[in-house]
C-alpha cells in the first residue's frame, strides 16, 4: 500500500463548506467545538488562521492555531481533527507536522503548545509522538503541553 499524500492549506472559499461537514467519530465529540464554530471564530479572532487537511486531493481535516504569541508566550495550536473515515492512518500527525512547519517558517515560532482533555487519550499520543512536553501547565479542564522549535 503507499502513503498517502498529505497537505494542508489555508481555508478558502472552496474548502471552507468541506471543513464544516467532517466529524469526529461520536466518543471525540466531547473533546471538540464543530469545525463550523472554528471557523467563525476564525472571522472574529483575526489572528486565528484555519486550514484544511487534504489526503490526495480530499479535504479530510481541519486545523486552526493562531498567528501571534499567547499564554506561555507560545503559539497555540487551537484544533486538530481528522473525520472519523479517515482516522488511524497518520493522517493527524503529518498534517501537524506540517502546521508546526507552517508556523516556524511564517511567524518565526520557538515554542508551539497546545491544550487538551487529559482524557483525551488519543490526543495525548499525537503530541507525545510529536515530541510536545507536559510542564504541567493547566486552564481550566484542559492540560497544556510545549514542543520548542
Amino acid at each position: 500500500m503507499s502513503e498517502l499524500t498529505i497537505k494542508i492549506e489555508e481555508l478558502n472559499e472552496t474548502n471552507w463548506y468541506a471543513c464544516c461537514e467532517l466529524e469526529v467519530a461520536e466518543e471525540q465529540k466531547q473533546y471538540m467545538e464543530p469545525n463550523a464554530v472554528s471557523i467563525a471564530q476564525s472571522k472574529f479572532e483575526h489572528t486565528l488562521k484555519p486550514f484544511a487537511i487534504y489526503a490526495e486531493e480530499k479535504v479530510v481535516g481541519f486545523l486552526m492555531c493562531n498567528s501571534v504569541p499567547e499564554e506561555l508566550d507560545a503559539y497555540w495550536i487551537y484544533r486538530i481533527m481528522v473525520d472519523k473515515q479517515h482516522q488511524g492512518k497518520g493522517i493527524g500527525k503529518e498534517a501537524s507536522r506540517l502546521l508546526i512547519e507552517e508556523m516556524t517558517s511564517s511567524w518565526n515560532a520557538k515554542k508551539i503548545a497546545v491544550g487538551y482533555h487529559p482524557e483525551n487519550h488519543g490526543a495525548h499520543q499525537l503530541y507525545a509522538s510529536l515530541r510536545f512536553v507536559d510542564n504541567g501547565d493547566r486552564f481550566g479542564k484542559e492540560m497544556a503541553v510545549v514542543k520548542l522549535v
